[in-house]
């Protein structure tokens, strides 16, 4: 079964190692038939620290890592473009 990789906004860097992102989905709502907005917060771990609130990040399932970590930051949307630019 492949791991799930959900995309968002990191909201904290406070802590060591980890940040919190915030991802967003769109749900229809069940009797007024309008699209709302939903969000979920997860802690993602970040091994080198190097991610800042505030940036776009991919995040992917992985083992507990603590108590309340199960997904670790694959990249940083924006340091990822500019790879992707000069190949």
């Amino acid at each position: 079964m492949p791991k799930r990789i959900l995309q968002g906004v990191v909201v904290s860097d406070a802590c060591d190692k980890t940040v919190i992102v915030r991802v967003e989905r769109r749900v229809m709502h069940p009797v007024y038939k309008k699209y709302i907005t939903r969000s979920k917060k997860y802690a993602a771990h970040d091994e080198l620290n190097q991610i800042k609130a505030g940036a776009t990040v991919r995040i992917e399932e992985s083992r507990p890592i603590s108590k309340r970590k199960r997904w670790i930051v694959l990249a940083d949307q924006a340091a990822a473009a500019p790879a992707a630019a000069k190949e």
